[in-house]
């Protein structure tokens, strides 16, 4: 009998804890720099969540899902997050989760070894991201015109991120502005090579956002703030453990698909992370506006109504994390 009452109340005790675990539906992207985000539904139990993940192709994707209520959370580029948020997704941005991560890339062979030296080639980009804002950026500076159709300094070839190594192999472009480990990939088998890491516009290293929907933040501010709480210490295990990091990347998110040259690489121009400031916001926000990324209808979104950091500031306090 005492047996038995021991067994009924540990069933008792799992049953509670199933149901206090609070479902969040993560919307993700298969990047090396993600790795930290996805490693959410890892620790998610710990602070009583169940976190399920669904991949995307591409941010700007995760969006709809967001609008139909299907993705409570996702990692995106800024941009993605800025256009979706313009377009009406109910979102708050609550934290950036890496920097960096895009590099310019060129054809091996070619003598493409500035940005000037893209004139009158073929360059191609994932539309809607960092990547592609960035690159019309450095163009720019460069003081090249740009379109999608021919007759500028630059024809633009818009294309998926998993196109654009095969693209470059194939010689179909000449360069390609290229989010990681895909770029470290191209460089590193042998048919790529770096042009330059574009961070010196007033964009500087580009953010990528952790947003959460307007619903979660304000009806469920306990399962946001746990959300959090495992959102920061994922990142800062990833940052203190770079074995543990590439084996969950390369292993669980890339299948092996990757190699360990191609994760130090991606992570050595992705760097994972914590902060986002409203000023980097606004400042990606007017550029977007500028070169016409996102398609933005005015008014645009003010950085300062939906970039919501206190989740985020409670969070590294909590874990004692600078």
């Amino acid at each position: 009998m005492f047996k038995q009452c021991l067994a009924a109340a540990a069933l008792c005790a799992a049953s509670l804890h199933a149901f206090a675990d609070d479902l969040v539906r993560l919307g993700n992207l298969k990047f090396a720099h993600y790795g930290a985000v996805s490693y959410m539904k890892v620790i998610g139990p710990k602070y009583g969540l169940k976190i399920e993940e669904r991949m995307f192709a591409k941010g700007v994707d995760i969006m709809p899902a967001i609008v139909a209520g299907q993705i409570d959370v996702s990692a995106s580029a800024l941009d993605a997050a800025i256009a979706g948020r313009a377009q009406g997704a109910p979102i708050y941005a609550v934290a950036g989760f890496a920097k960096g991560g895009v590099r310019l890339v060129a054809k091996k062979g070619l003598p493409i070894t500035k940005v000037a030296d893209l004139k009158g080639k073929k360059v191609g980009v994932a539309r809607g991201g960092a990547q592609e804002l960035i690159l019309y950026a450095e163009l720019a500076k460069a003081g090249l015109t740009w379109s999608d159709q021919p007759g500028k300094d630059v024809q633009i070839m818009f294309m998926a991120f998993a196109d654009l190594n095969q693209a470059l192999a194939a010689g179909s472009i000449d360069a390609m502005c290229q989010s990681e480990p895909q770029a470290s990939q191209a460089i590193n088998k042998g048919f790529g090579v770096e042009v330059l890491k574009p961070y010196d516009t007033p964009i500087g290293e580009p953010v990528r956002a952790l947003v959460i929907t307007e619903k979660l933040y304000k009806e469920k501010p306990d399962v946001a703030q746990r959300l959090m709480y495992a959102f920061v210490e994922a990142t800062d295990y990833f940052i203190k453990n770079p074995q543990a990091a590439e084996k969950y990347v390369r292993e669980d998110m890339f299948k092996n698909q990757i190699t360990t040259q191609d994760f130090t690489d991606a992570i050595g121009n992705s760097p994972y992370s914590y902060d986002l400031s409203i000023a980097h916001v606004q400042l990606t926000t007017d550029l977007m506006k500028k070169y016409g990324v996102g398609k933005l209808q005015d008014p645009v979104p003010k950085a300062a109504d939906w970039v919501k950091l206190d989740l985020l500031a409670k969070a590294k306090t909590k874990l004692n994390i600078k």
